[in-house]
């Protein structure tokens, strides 16, 4: 993190979060450079801790031009480099932009991920489109990592409660604002209250009523009242819950 403006950047985001009494934050890098800027943000700030991973859709292309073994590597390198590290994600399947001839590849680099996770016994953060019941074929063939998130969570009710069933953490995102998303809220509604976090996914996904605006982290209190309004929760309780899911799922506090 040598380049002064990008710094600056980074200490605003961080400061305009902080405002809003968000004070922690998973940075996830899904390609080796993003990877690579993840782990030095989190070296460089308490409050941030690293995951790294490629994205499903780097996989295909990385495969087609003989490199995805390197990249793989490469990502295991950065998984062990630090204790700063705490998640091998995002990664998972993704049908939505991947076409027949490009799954295999993205299949090939799931399972080294999970096996990546549960070999250096960091938390799976999965990025799952469109592919829900091949995602959960996958991790019931090889057996999940003992703490498995799936990020942005998209699925309907029944694969939320198959989620919870299997130990998993369910993180939502500005997404349960939308208009069109009722079977996010649907899926929202019915998991426990342990086992929910909440994202940003930014730039993406920023919630009502701040469409049209790069999403950040101090945007995060809009999704969440949106959350405890779907759960008739009380909003501090609901706060109070996400606290402490995010230290079960990401290996203890920090910061």
């Amino acid at each position: 993190m040598d380049d002064s403006a990008e710094q600056l950047s980074v200490l605003d985001a961080l400061a305009r979060a902080r405002e809003v009494n968000v004070t922690r934050i998973v940075q996830i890098g899904c390609d080796l450079p993003g990877a690579r800027w993840a782990v030095a943000a989190a070296e460089a700030h308490d409050v941030i801790i690293a995951g790294v991973a490629l994205h499903p859709n780097e996989a295909p292309r990385l495969a087609a031009d003989g490199e995805l073994d390197a990249a793989l590597a490469e990502i295991e390198s950065l998984v062990a480099s630090s204790p700063r590290v705490r998640a091998v994600g995002e990664t998972g399947l993704d049908y939505f932009r991947t076409g027949e001839d490009g799954l295999a590849a993205q299949h090939e680099s799931f399972r080294a991920h999970i096996a990546m996770a549960k070999k250096h016994d960091k938390t799976l953060v999965i990025h799952d489109r469109d592919a829900h019941a091949d995602v959960l074929a996958v991790l019931d063939e090889v057996g999940a990592p003992e703490r498995t998130v799936m990020h942005c969570f998209s699925g309907h009710a029944d694969f939320a409660r198959a989620c919870v069933e299997r130990g998993f953490w369910l993180s939502y995102a500005g997404t349960v604002t939308f208009k069109n998303a009722q079977p996010v809220r649907d899926a929202l509604a019915v998991t426990p209250m342990d086992r929910i976090l909440v994202e940003t996914d930014a730039p993406f996904l920023t919630p009502t009523p701040h469409r049209g605006k790069p999403n950040a982290s101090y945007l995060v209190p809009t999704t969440v009242r949106a959350m405890a309004q779907v759960l008739d929760a009380d909003l501090a309780d609901l706060c109070a819950a996400i606290d402490a899911n995010t230290d079960a799922a990401f290996g203890g506090t920090w910061g």
